[in-house]
């Protein structure tokens, strides 16, 4: 039987993501923006580019888009390159709360923290609060488990 994501907990700091996401909007979003599949744009290297959330065809908003594409790094080496992805793809994810006005900026650094395996950091800089910092510790079996 095949594994899915959400048979992985996601850990962020060391706590486990659902105790912080109940009482913290923010993680909330920012686990929905990261590991929410997005669809992939047409020049990405895949052969089927209908993978990712169908409600992104029916959005009110024009190129409005939910979720990252993470997902297409799963396969991947990690390499230098994959770790420039991962920062893109996140950074391209999280890009709606400038747009929305939670934030700033935001910024986002991707890390290999073993050998087969990559660190998300991601600071959203907020216009009402202190910034906010998540460290993603087990992105690689994240993505790779889907």
């Amino acid at each position: 039987m095949p594994s899915y994501a959400q048979d992985v907990p996601l850990y962020i700091d060391g706590v486990e993501s659902s105790l912080l996401a109940e009482t913290n909007p923010l993680v909330r979003a920012v686990i929905m923006s990261l590991f929410t599949w997005r669809r992939a744009e047409p020049d990405d290297p895949i052969e089927d580019t209908k993978w990712g959330w169908w409600g992104d065809n029916v959005s009110d908003v024009e190129s409005d888009q939910i979720g990252s594409r993470l997902w297409l790094l799963a396969r991947e080496k990690v390499t230098q390159s994959t770790l420039n992805r991962a920062e893109q793809y996140a950074k391209e994810a999280l890009a709606h709360f400038i747009d929305d006005g939670v934030a700033t900026r935001v910024t986002v650094a991707a890390e290999r923290i073993t050998v087969d395996g990559i660190g998300l950091t991601v600071t959203i800089y907020r216009v009402d609060a202190a910034p906010t910092t998540l460290r993603f510790s087990n992105v690689w079996s994240l993505i790779n488990n889907v």
